[in-house]
């Protein structure tokens, strides 16, 4: 049983749960849940009480005077459209197993009333087959966070799915990185980072890595002429290797998805009333990947050895269905 001093703060929850615009309560509505609830007896007058009470304290707290009916919670900490949007994105990403997904669902569900909450998971919520089985996601998430911000190297190990769809360790031996960004690419977070052994950059799904631990060495400092942000900016489809220019022929139709992949600063060169050239810096097997996503609509016209490379790839393809 709930004390009454603190009928105030159960007034509010009640107000969280049961009210919105459109399920208001009386006052006796009030009165009976916080008995049936927390067995508190308030009489009208404090009912009253404890609702400008909340009122000093910020709260916004449609009453009779306002409506004609009752009480209900106006504002809340985050707007329904924003909690169904971070729901939804939260249920698609792959990278978030699925009972993190649930977790943190209910818990911005709880910023809603039980009507609103009951409405996303009975309309908008539907299983998601792809969610990653790695359960270290959240920690790795802490655990890269406070290397970047310590500026010191990490050690983990990497996995990848066997032919039994298990996770397992991709190498025996522990990886050592500098971490430098956490980034979000096709439906995934990354961690992008540097290697001392290494000139370039490479990055890890966070997702993947298990048993991370924050080492006391320090991480160097970047020489100037290696952007990380610039890296993961290109790195299509994060796939791994060296970056290099390619140009690519595309059609009109799919400006829209090329301005999804590469942003709004992509330069475009118009070629003809209905194709334009692109020239990125992205990973040759990121440039195959694009040009086979898009086969009908991108010819890929730089550099010459990777379109031998594509060709040969078309030929290869062909002969399995021959």
């Amino acid at each position: 049983m709930a004390e009454k001093k603190h009928s105030n703060l159960l007034l509010l929850e009640i107000l969280k749960e049961y009210t919105d615009e459109n399920h208001i309560l009386s006052t006796k509505e009030l009165q009976g849940l916080l008995e049936s609830r927390y067995g508190v007896v308030l009489e009208r007058r404090a009912i009253y009480s404890n609702l400008d009470i909340l009122r000093q304290a910020g709260y916004k707290i449609s009453g009779v005077d306002d409506n004609g009916k009752g009480y209900f919670l106006e504002e809340r900490q985050f707007d329904k459209g924003e909690v169904l949007l971070l729901c939804n994105a939260i249920h698609a990403s792959h990278f978030i197993s699925a009972r993190q997904s649930d977790k943190l669902i209910k818990t911005l569900l709880e910023t809603q009333s039980r009507y609103d909450a009951k409405e996303f998971t009975d309309k908008v919520y539907m299983p998601n087959p792809v969610k990653t089985s790695n359960k270290e996601l959240m920690y790795n998430v802490e655990i890269v966070s406070e290397a970047i911000r310590e500026n010191r190297t990490l050690k983990f190990s990497y996995l990848k799915y066997g032919k039994d769809k298990k996770l397992t360790l991709k190498r025996e031996e522990p990886y050592v990185v500098e971490p430098r960004y956490i980034v979000y690419s096709d439906s995934r977070a990354y961690m992008i980072s540097s290697n001392p052994k290494y000139r370039d950059f490479t990055h890890f799904r966070l997702d993947k890595m298990s048993n991370a631990v924050v080492l006391d060495e320090k991480s160097r400092k970047l020489p100037k002429d290696m952007d990380a942000y610039e890296y993961a900016r290109n790195k299509l489809f994060m796939y791994s290797g060296d970056m290099e220019t390619v140009s690519f022929r595309c059609d009109e139709s799919i400006m829209d998805q090329m301005i999804d992949i590469f942003g709004a600063d992509l330069n475009v060169i118009s070629d003809g009333s209905d194709h334009f050239v692109i020239n990125v810096k992205t990973s040759r097997q990121g440039a195959l990947y694009l040009a086979q996503q898009f086969m009908e609509y991108i010819e890929l016209l730089k550099p010459e050895d990777l379109r031998g490379e594509f060709r040969k790839h078309l030929k290869d393809a062909v002969k399995k269905y021959k």
